[in-house]
């Protein structure tokens, strides 16, 4: 007995330090405090006793004195882990290299640091970005009809491209010293979110010269005279721009483009010149039909020699104007019939000299480490701002319509089936909100979020995929029905767009999202690739033992503090938090303790093979992107001041992260590849298996019923889209109805309580309104109220139709060649 207890002391102590994170020395001196203690209180059984000193004494001086460590642990290990380790792809490496780590790596380290969530500053715009939101955007969005570009003209109008010229909206990143805005990616985002509110086309056609375009390339690395002659053209609107990089068969592997640019002499502009032939075949391009100097993306090689040594010189970026001989561009595709400009770019024997490529001579080869950088941080803005923006009109919309619409005299909002959907729409929107807003935050912190920009792309645009999808079936005909009316059918027809381009959210899930994020964000597996190659051969086994160890301490109490979190101590856990969060919090740190033991045991098991085990990778993905996005609304909720009003919102948003979060490691331990390493990961993890529900039915009901009518938490979740009253904003004419139809529904209930009573008998709605006015049952004043709104209702709930022939194109005319593509 005197043996076990000693024994469990000394495993006690162990898991104990473990779970507090303490480092070697110091579980060494409390395990020998404690173990002192026991043998003190118990003086019999010398034998077991000793075993158990023994025993600890060996661990502890193997640990602690790190020349024994190095020799007998470190250096054996070391030899095995660089055969084992698999070798990265240049492709690979850029992209590891590439973006930075933030609150992403806090959510790896198993015991996050909230102060660092919190230090990250509260939204707000600068008054420049504010004033230009207030103005140039709102009369932008007064100019909008989404009929007439998507059915009518098939383009914008011009005066509308003229006023996007006009007023810097092509230039919004570009700095101030070149003319541009100068806009922080909050500024950005917000913009497109006003924008998307309105118009898909509109939207996209900012947002896409301010994302993966020439004017973020030549901030970062352009020559000076690039920048000098470029940036104020396109801040300006001179010139047009798009970016070319996806081929027939090139598309999520953009690597493996087959354009081609060799290095050869040709005569140009009269002289003899260096420069490169250039043989393409692009698609999919937005703004090309239009533009006025393309971006491209190609393989450059330089076979005899004539720039250095090296042949084969790899992905290259190059800007050519629209008038160089043998670009053929003009043509369209038509996304879906949503008319934003979008076409192929194709080039034969196209010779550019070699001031032409982005950064000249010095960034020859330099492409995909440029591309890789950029699109981190126009993907962390332009299609979750969009996604936000249409989320948050959808929300506002629908809200307001199933207040409106009624069915069995009843709106359809308070019906438990319509209700399930409508509290999805709310915290989702919710969701997509903090996301988005969280991640332009880090960009202006000075952040590349290459990982967050990829949970950020694909969460946003999948949530408003469902957000939509929810809103149609609530509108019903009114959601199918094309024409001015219908404020739903362009963003349902959109939606695969935002989910397919800026990488496709399946390859986004199940390849970039925890495939980048497993060697970027974990403490210390980066670091350990490095260190392994060293070239000091000392500094080497060093620098490796001081990182395996503080990894397998890592490892080790994330499996206790998992375990023991799973069995209940999540809730002794402290937060920084009121006590409406606190639990919230706790719950992060608990599945970050699960996500970074999966992680480490996924990684250790699978090596190298993992990358092609990509349903275990996506559902790490799952759980690393559900714990952002969960940190992410408790930061939106703080920012916003802590609002009580908010909270069913909130937790309402949370308990489905949570859960899905749970759902994505059942998976992941259900169906990993070894079933008796599944077995014990998911002992670990989920002890007592599945805990976390989604939402229940109460919490539904309080989020549905927020945005069924105006008040401050609706306001807050729809801010920042366009709310201004004017002829073709439907959607806000709706939401001055939802007032005055709430006004009156003590109105209808008088009339129908009548009804049913038998005082009134007409069968339509005018007779039994005007028997209520000769009844006495309503005044007169009450009568003319009911009439302008029940008039304000059928105009909500009306439908468009058209004459007969109206959808014969084959009468349509040849359209002049458009004229904004000249620059000017």
């Amino acid at each position: 007995m005197n043996f076990l207890t000693l024994f469990l002391t000394f495993i006690a102590a162990s898991f104990v330090c473990s779970y507090l994170r303490t480092n070697l020395k110091t579980w060494a001196v409390i395990t020998a405090a404690a173990m002192l203690l026991v043998t003190w209180k118990f003086t019999l059984g010398w034998f077991g006793v000793g075993v158990v000193w023994a025993m600890f004494a060996f661990f502890a001086v193997l640990l602690n004195y790190k020349p024994l460590r190095q020799k007998l642990i470190t250096a054996p290990f070391l030899g095995f882990y660089k055969k084992a380790l698999p070798r990265l792809s240049e492709t690979e490496r850029i992209a590891l290299e590439s973006g930075t780590v933030s609150w992403d790596g806090e959510l790896f380290s198993g015991k996050p640091n909230f102060k660092k969530l919190h230090d990250i500053p509260a939204p707000q715009l600068t008054s420049d970005e504010q004033a230009f939101i207030d103005g140039p955007v709102t009369e932008l969005c007064s100019m909008v009809d989404e009929h007439e570009i998507n059915h009518e003209k098939g383009d914008m109008p011009e005066k509308v491209w003229q006023f996007i010229r006009d007023n810097g909206f092509i230039g919004m990143i570009i700095e101030k010293k070149y003319g541009g805005l100068g806009f922080s990616a909050l500024g950005h985002s917000m913009v497109l979110q006003k924008l998307a509110s309105r118009s898909v086309s509109v939207a996209a056609s900012v947002a896409v010269p301010n994302s993966l375009g020439p004017g973020e390339l030549l901030h970062q690395y352009g020559s000076q005279a690039q920048k000098d002659h470029y940036l104020p053209r396109l801040a300006s609107g001179k010139d047009i721009p798009c970016f070319a990089l996806t081929g027939p068969t090139a598309g999520s592997d953009a690597t493996s483009i087959p354009d081609t640019g060799v290095v050869c002499k040709r005569k140009f502009e009269g002289k003899q010149t260096l420069g490169v032939l250039l043989n393409f075949d692009k698609r999919y391009i937005t703004l090309a039909p239009v533009a006025t100097v393309v971006g491209l993306a190609f393989q450059m090689s330089d076979p005899e020699g004539l720039v250095g040594d090296k042949k084969d010189i790899g992905i290259t970026l190059a800007l050519i104007p629209r008038e160089t001989k043998g670009l053929d561009i003009g043509r369209r595709h038509n996304p879906l019939d949503v008319m934003f400009m979008n076409g192929p770019v194709r080039g034969k024997d196209v010779f550019i000299p070699l001031s032409y490529l982005i950064g000249e001579e010095k960034m020859m080869g330099q492409g995909w480490m440029m591309l890789v950088e950029c699109l981190s941080v126009g993907r962390a803005i332009s299609l979750p701002s969009c996604s936000t923006g249409g989320a948050k009109m959808v929300t506002f919309a629908t809200g307001a319509y199933a207040r409106i619409r009624k069915q069995f005299n009843m709106p359809i909002g308070r019906f438990e089936g319509i209700e399930e959907a409508l509290c999805e729409i709310a915290g989702m929107t919710y969701s997509c909100a903090a996301t988005s807003s969280m991640t332009a935050l880090a960009v202006d912190q000075g952040e590349v979020p290459a990982v967050p920009s990829a949970i950020a792309k694909m969460h946003t645009t999948d949530m408003s995929r469902t957000i939509i999808s929810h809103a149609m079936d609530i509108h019903g005909g009114k959601g199918i029905i094309m024409g001015p009316k219908n404020y739903l059918g362009r963003g349902w027809m959109g939606i695969p767009i935002w989910i397919t381009v800026e990488g496709a959210n399946i390859l986004t899930r199940s390849m970039i999202i925890f495939g980048q994020g497993a060697i970027r964000c974990h403490p210390y597996v980066l670091k350990e690739m490095e260190a392994a190659n060293l070239e000091d051969k000392k500094e080497r086994l060093k620098s490796f033992d001081n990182l395996l160890f503080k990894h397998i301490g890592y490892s080790f109490s994330n499996a206790i503090r998992s375990f023991f979190m799973g069995l209940g101590l999540w809730r002794l856990e402290r937060a920084p938090a009121d006590r409406f969060t606190k639990k919230f919090y706790a719950r992060i740190t608990r599945y970050s303790a699960a996500f970074g033991l999966a992680a480490d045991v996924s990684m250790l098991t699978l090596g190298g093979a993992l990358k092609k085990k990509e349903k275990t990778s996506a559902r790490l993905g799952d759980v690393l992107s559900h714990l952002y996005m969960a940190s992410a609304v408790l930061k939106r909720y703080r920012d916003q001041g802590s609002q009580k009003a908010d909270q069913p919102l909130v937790a309402w948003a949370l308990h489905q992260h949570f859960y899905k979060i749970e759902q994505a490691l059942k998976l992941l331990t259900y169906n990993f590849p070894s079933k008796v390493v599944g077995f014990i990961l998911r002992r670990l993890v989920l002890p007592f298996g599945n805990h976390e529900l989604p939402a229940g039915d109460r919490l539904g009901h309080k989020t549905a019923s927020l945005i069924l009518n105006p008040n401050e938490t609706r306001a807050r979740l729809t801010d920042g889209i366009d709310k201004n009253v004017a002829d073709n904003n439907i959607v806000a004419k709706m939401n001055e109805t939802l007032v005055k139809v709430i006004e009156t529904e003590p109105l209808e209930r008088r009339i129908l309580k009548a009804l049913k009573a038998g005082e009134i008998h007409a069968i339509t709605p005018d007779e039994n309104l005007s028997q209520a006015l000769e009844k006495a049952i309503i005044s007169k004043e009450e009568f003319d109220l009911l009439t302008v709104v029940r008039a304000e209702v059928m105009d909500v709930i009306n439908v468009d139709d058209f004459p007969f022939d109206a959808f014969d194109r084959s009468k349509s005319s040849k359209r002049s060649k458009i004229s904004k593509i000249k620059a000017a």
